[in-house]
């Protein structure tokens, strides 16, 4: 299981949070919402020092992690973090 964050949500990130090196993001698991992998969950994020991290991944020094309370949600599946440029959002895509 990885957790893969591309250039343009990167980006993203970058802009409309102001992340910058030595941030960290933490995905969270939310009650409601729709995702692919869990109905009635969904994904939330928030700017938050890792205190049990279970996955994680570091790019231009921003840690982008997901706590060891939520990795339940993931089912072993790897996590792809993608930019929609026709919705201007963040998009998550599970897959083995």
């Amino acid at each position: 299981m990885i957790i893969s964050i591309t250039q343009p949500a990167l980006n993203w990130f970058k802009r409309e949070m102001a992340l910058e090196k030595g941030d960290s993001l933490r995905f969270f698991v939310r009650v409601g919402g729709c995702s692919t992998v869990q109905d009635g969950f969904s994904l939330g994020m928030t700017v938050e020092t890792p205190t049990e991290p279970a996955l994680s991944t570091e790019e231009e020094g921003i840690t982008f992690y997901v706590e060891e309370k939520d990795i339940w949600f993931f089912e072993e599946l790897d996590f792809t973090v993608k930019y929609s440029r026709k919705k201007d959002e963040i998009v998550f895509q599970h897959g083995e």
